[in-house]
């Protein structure tokens, strides 16, 4: 049904003023990174900052905000994640990728296999252990693939989902799940780049000195500051930026009707898996036409990293702490297991699906399901700087073949729904079992082999100290 009745001027009033204080918080945020060292450090975004400012000036903390504001950027946030999802796939061309098709294999099976591992074993534990024992709903444990390989956008994204299903609570443990990933993803990544660096494992740097990031000034002197973005269209006839994100409210009032037709027989599939497929089809229009050069990626991105600063603050603000409070223990638990799932992903399959720079391969997979995707480059620009290796490569050319369908694509935004059909248990048995043929498969086609065993910086120096004395 299209939306007909009129929003007034007092409620749109309200909406300006609460969104100003959203930047107002933003701002903030950033001068607080900028001062607090340890910030930068981790690699702790500003729109995080300011997501949990606002969560303890909020009802629940210094009551400064109304429940009624940080409600509405809750709300937002369910709005901002299609304006994200939108773009992926807008401006995407076919090009000839010569002698990386093993490459992209190993990464997307790579993907899939991070994906399913946090679909399938929370919700196996959770089904047999902490659901009869905390009488938890039979959605609780979805919240991990959710929260974690989805990130902020898609925890946003699904709160109309859990509501619709009759699951509220959902809403602020699937944000809260998030929120815990992107902390542990950075923290984690970290001290598992020092430790990698130490043990040998890392192909490009060799000393803890040489690690990138910690020197970087977040303020980019005026010198060494670049455009990012082009106008595409003389400004006389439009603004680049309108025109772009025009584009994106085609790809979003496609996806808009794409939820309405299937709605009639599959209802709660969300918006934002849908307006990704309109971007593909805004994509696969233009791209035939001689209009497709009108279409800069850098811009797209901008708008899309405007409105995930703006989801994931309103996300993090609208946890509601009574909930997390109520859930603290199971919600503790399947955190636990899911960190000892993603260590063991890192490390043992890690190894074996990239022989050549597994580290680096690896590492990006790592950031990006436990954090979001910014998380895991910022970790391989850690340990790569230069992007000598080909893990941004290969997990660049991975996305399209995945993100439409895992991490916050069609199969996350589903699997709620497919569980009130049967059960946790049988949809993550059915994981597990798609994860194992795939890693079959894998060892079939060569992509998935026998680790080389791995020598230290120091018994390298060693060794050649050794060569060079003789």
């Amino acid at each position: 049904m299209i939306p007909t009745e009129a929003i007034t001027s007092e409620n749109l009033n309200s909406l300006l003023f609460y969104f100003t204080v959203m930047g107002l918080l933003l701002v903030l945020a950033i001068f607080v990174r900028l001062k607090i060292k340890i910030f930068k450090k981790y690699f702790i975004p500003a729109s995080l900052i300011a997501g949990i400012l606002g969560l303890f000036l909020g009802p629940y903390g210094a009551k400064l905000f109304s429940e009624e504001m940080v409600s509405t950027w809750g709300a937002l946030a369910g709005i901002l994640i299609s304006v994200v999802f939108a773009p992926m796939l807008i401006g995407m061309k076919k090009e000839k990728q010569d002698g990386t098709g093993k490459l992209v294999a190993r990464h997307l099976i790579y993907s899939y296999t991070g994906s399913l591992l946090q679909i399938s074993i929370p919700l196996i534990v959770a089904s047999l252990i902490l659901i009869p024992l905390f009488d938890l709903n039979e959605m609780f444990a979805s919240i991990i693939e959710v929260g974690w390989a989805g990130g902020h956008g898609t925890a946003a994204g699904m709160i109309e989902v859990y509501n619709d299903l009759g699951w509220t609570d959902g809403a602020s443990l699937g944000v809260t799940a998030a929120t815990f990933g992107i902390i542990i993803g950075i923290i984690s990544g970290v001290i598992m780049i020092n430790h990698g660096v130490r043990k040998g494992y890392t192909s490009i740097i060799k000393k803890s000195e040489e690690l990138s990031g910690s020197n970087d000034s977040d303020v980019i002197p005026i010198k060494a500051q670049k455009s990012n973005s082009v106008n595409t269209l003389n400004p006389d006839l439009v603004e680049s930026f309108a025109f772009h994100a025009g584009l994106i409210s085609i790809a979003i009032l496609i996806g808009w009707f794409i939820q309405q037709t299937i709605a009639l027989y599959i209802p709660g599939i969300p918006l934002f898996p849908l307006a990704m497929i309109g971007g593909l089809i805004v994509n696969l229009v233009i791209s035939k036409t001689k209009y497709v050069d009108m279409i800069d990626v850098n811009t797209l991105n901008r708008i899309q990293g405007i409105a995930l600063d703006f989801l994931v603050l309103g996300a993090v603000a609208s946890i509601q702490i009574p909930i997390v409070l109520e859930f603290a223990v199971p919600l503790a638990i399947i955190t636990i297991i899911t960190v000892a799932v993603m260590i063991w992903y890192f490390y043992f399959l890690g190894k074996r699906f990239f022989p050549k720079d597994w580290f680096e391969n690896s590492i990006v997979h790592y950031g990006a399901y436990s954090g979001v995707t910014a998380i895991g480059l910022m970790l391989l620009r850690t340990v790569d700087p230069e992007m000598k290796t080909d893990a941004a490569k290969g997990f660049a050319l991975r996305a399209p073949f995945y993100s439409p369908i895992l991490g916050g694509g069609l199969i996350t935004s589903i699997i709620p729904v497919l569980m009130l059909n049967s059960s946790s248990l049988i949809i993550g048995v059915s994981a597990l079992g798609i994860l194992v043929l795939l890693l079959v498969v894998s060892k079939l086609f060569g992509l998935f082999e026998k680790p080389q065993s791995p020598q230290s910086n120091e018994e390298k120096v060693s060794s050649q100290s050794k060569r060079d004395i003789v």
